[in-house]
């Protein structure tokens, strides 16, 4: 079977957001998983879109979105930072699977977000890998006033607009060309823990 036409920046966001909004009306949602459809992802994938998420085991995209097999690239790491794994990640998604969009999603009461503030304020101190993980979100933190009353959340959307800028402006030609052609968008996104619901940044 072939695949289906790639279809619009703009249509795979509808998509998502359509999705959401199916999200929070609470209907029972049952993608398809049967054996037919498996042995026809096994042949090739055709996501349309990829995302960069954070591992919080409250945040997955595939059920905010009420998507299936094949349909979503989804690269999740703490805090959803841009390091060299995530953006090569996001790199073979465009080039080599042609996915038209690209979104970066932040979330409520990160706990990265929140330790690294806590790194910021001299309050804790951590080693190893966390801390290089950490260092990574230190300057949205820093960005967003290290002593702000609702500073974890301040410091989530900021991290999620710094992360969309790079995409956008300062990544490698095979994420920048096919943004200035128009086949590929990159957005921010926002996750509301206790409504569920997804707030598109732009």
């Amino acid at each position: 079977m072939d695949n289906p036409p790639q279809i619009t920046p703009h249509e795979a966001l509808e998509l998502l957001k359509e999705g959401n909004r199916r999200f929070l009306s609470d209907a029972p949602y049952n993608p398809p998983m049967d054996r037919l459809h498996r042995l026809h992802l096994a042949a090739a994938q055709r996501p349309f879109a990829a995302y960069l998420s954070c591992s919080d085991s409250r945040v997955p995209p595939e059920l905010l979105f009420e998507r299936g097999l094949g349909e979503l690239f989804i690269v999740r790491n703490a805090g959803n930072t841009l390091c060299a794994t995530a953006l090569g990640s996001l790199e073979f998604a465009v080039t080599q699977l042609q996915v038209p969009l690209i979104v970066v999603m932040g979330h409520e009461a990160c706990g990265a977000i929140r330790a690294a503030v806590s790194v910021a304020r001299g309050e804790t101190a951590y080693t190893g890998n966390v801390s290089k993980v950490l260092q990574s979100l230190l300057p949205a933190v820093l960005e967003a006033d290290p002593w702000a009353e609702d500073l974890c959340n301040a410091a989530a959307l900021c991290n999620v607009r710094k992360v969309v800028k790079e995409l956008r402006e300062e990544a490698s030609p095979a994420l920048l060309e096919p943004q200035a052609s128009g086949k590929l968008l990159v957005v921010g996104a926002y996750y509301h823990l206790d409504s569920g619901r997804v707030e598109f940044l732009d």
